[in-house]
């Protein structure tokens, strides 16, 4: 089969243990993004399965119908409304994804909440400029780090990254609360976590606050300016979900009102950044770019699982084909 995997902005699939899996296969790796459905279209029209790296690349119905040779879909991770999949199912395209090791983007999650609070971007950048000691040039913000012990961590969804981030606060001596649906809090309540009894009490009390929701109608936007400006003016806000969480535009405002004072970001609505995007070069917004996923164990994971439901699907389809004849 012909197989496309896309936005491999590193290169490095086809280094992968697991890229052996594919060798009886035509495979395209692209390491470049292509936008828009002319330049996908062009890109992907020879191919039967595309391998997507999570929801880098959207595929609507005016770019599946004009791929007539595609069977299968493959993405790692979630899916969200990155794919028409209601298209997908009317033009005979299989989509299937994975879930992958919510370690990752905890343990991602985690760095991101030491390293602001403790200022290291700002102590390291300004060491290299040969300034000791010194985390910050604005008198705005207060040039020491903090700890976490005994400060509050909200966490707003308790899924399986939001439940391993919580235990990590555990260890660190935080008190944790959690914000959620009614199952979540439930299910926090049983595992010795406290809940807030309200949305404005959650961002009002907490100094960090974790998003950990899925993506979906009910979740997009779901986090307005409204509830950032009830964040303390010291509060951290760390976002490893999903960027459209957010309401479009209300992180910028809100920072830039001094609630809450700091945001550390690994997610984007537009994806790679672009040099117009609000909040680079912010003293106090640290930026990764969204690596929650991206480091060797998880794409070993999450490749594998890739390929190996494509060579069952090829296999199965073969068996299907010879059954026939």
């Amino acid at each position: 089969m012909k197989i496309a995997i896309l936005d491999d902005y590193q290169d490095v699939v086809r280094g992968l243990q697991c890229f052996s899996m594919l060798n009886e296969h035509d495979v395209k790796v692209f390491n470049n993004r292509a936008i828009g459905v002319g330049q996908l279209c062009i890109r992907l029209s020879q191919f039967e399965v595309l391998v997507l790296i999570r929801q880098r690349t959207n595929i609507n119905r005016a770019l599946l119908s004009k791929l007539p040779k595609l069977r299968l879909i493959y993405q790692t991770g979630d899916l969200t409304d990155n794919i028409d999949l209601e298209a997908a199912e009317e033009f005979g395209v299989k989509v299937i994804s994975g879930e992958g090791d919510p370690h990752a983007v905890a343990e991602l999650t985690w760095a991101l909440i030491m390293t602001s609070s403790r200022k290291i971007p700002q102590y390291t950048n300004l060491l290299q400029d040969c300034v000791w000691q010194t985390a910050s040039l604005s008198p705005r913000f207060n040039q020491l780090g903090r700890n976490l012990k005994n400060r509050q961590l909200g966490i707003w969804g308790y899924g399986r990254i939001g439940q391993l981030v919580a235990n990590y606060a555990r260890a660190f001596n935080m008190k944790v609360v959690i914000w959620g649906s009614e199952q979540s809090r439930a299910k926090a309540k049983a595992d010795g976590f406290h809940t807030c009894l309200s949305k404005q009490d959650f961002f009002a009390t907490s100094d960090i606050i974790s998003l950990h929701l899925r993506l979906d109608s009910i979740t997009r936007h779901i986090v307005q300016l409204e509830d950032l400006l009830h964040m303390k003016t010291d509060a951290l806000l760390v976002n490893t979900s999903h960027a459209e969480l957010i309401e479009t535009d209300a992180l910028t405002t809100a920072l830039a009102q001094g609630r809450p004072g700091f945001a550390a970001l690994d997610v984007f609505e537009q994806e790679p950044l672009s040099q117009e995007y609000s909040l680079r070069h912010k003293e106090n917004v640290l930026l990764t770019p969204h690596i929650g996923h991206v480091e060797l164990d998880s794409y070993e994971q999450d490749f594998f699982s890739a390929f190996n439901s494509i060579v069952n699907f090829y296999q199965n389809a073969t068996r299907s084909t010879d059954h026939r004849i």
